[in-house]
């Protein structure tokens, strides 16, 4: 959802700040800042919250179906959104109280983070995630490997049991492996954007890594609907309203 909206809402907003005269007012061009802020902090969050997940996975399986219920999950994904609003309010508060303070002319589009507030932007939206994502991903990876060398060991002696283990390890090495492709996009994305903003450069080539930080929402989607054809026919379901109809809930997708 979150990634969804940042190419229905966010880019066609940002297409009008960055080619065309504003025309939707002050008021307006702080609320697009906002969701921008948020919408994108949720994105990354669900990054966050799928590490974790595949960490437990692979690295804890016996306490995963306890620990991770379905309410867990559904609570998880809430505070997730919630912190993104109450955050990003934080980061856009001075534009939100005074919209169009920063403004030299009428039709201008100009929100001005502060040196603290950017900072602290860099800190919890970018080094923090990253740190917590490369630690959770490198462990899920060695854990992995240690694994599949005792699977190799013990070959000899196969039996349905362990067949049945084995198929369930290469189900979630797959999301391992599917894990450090958003990790790596996700970096490709947004280093370049962080890079520009601690320069302080205001010319074209900041509209352009704004393009690419916004598109990493585009790639995200489009790398689940590759490694997982469930995906693919969830979201055929979904785009052609079968969901909406009775029994779909009970639709085969796997």
């Amino acid at each position: 959802v979150s990634d969804f909206l940042v190419g229905f809402l966010l880019m066609p907003l940002e297409i009008i700040r960055q080619t065309t005269c504003w025309f939707l007012g002050d008021i307006m061009c702080s609320v697009h800042f906002y969701l921008s802020c948020n919408i994108v902090i949720v994105s990354i969050g669900n990054i966050v919250l799928i590490s974790t997940d595949r960490y437990m996975a692979v690295c804890d399986p016996l306490h995963y179906p306890t620990k991770f219920t379905m309410t867990r999950v559904k609570l998880c994904i809430c505070l997730c959104w919630l912190y993104s609003g109450f955050y990003s309010g934080l980061i856009v508060l001075d534009d939100l109280r005074y919209p169009g303070k920063y403004n030299s002319c009428y039709g201008e589009c100009v929100v001005v983070i502060t040196f603290i507030a950017g900072i602290t932007d860099l800190v919890f939206t970018f080094l923090l995630p990253v740190s917590v994502i490369t630690i959770l991903y490198i462990t899920i990876f060695v854990v992995a490997v240690s694994q599949a060398r005792a699977m190799r060991s013990h070959i000899t002696a196969v039996s349905l049991q362990v067949s049945v283990s084995l198929t369930t390890k290469k189900s979630e090495l797959k999301a391992a492996r599917t894990l450090g492709v958003l990790i790596i996009v996700y970096l490709i994305c947004f280093c370049p954007f962080y890079c520009v903003v601690l320069a302080g450069d205001n010319t074209s080539s900041a509209s352009f890594v704004a393009f690419v930080f916004h598109f990493n929402s585009c790639l995200n989607p489009l790398i689940y609907a590759l490694f997982y054809p469930w995906f693919r026919k969830a979201i055929k379901l979904i785009v052609t309203l079968q969901i909406v109809q009775s029994g779909s809930r009970e639709a085969n997708i796997l």
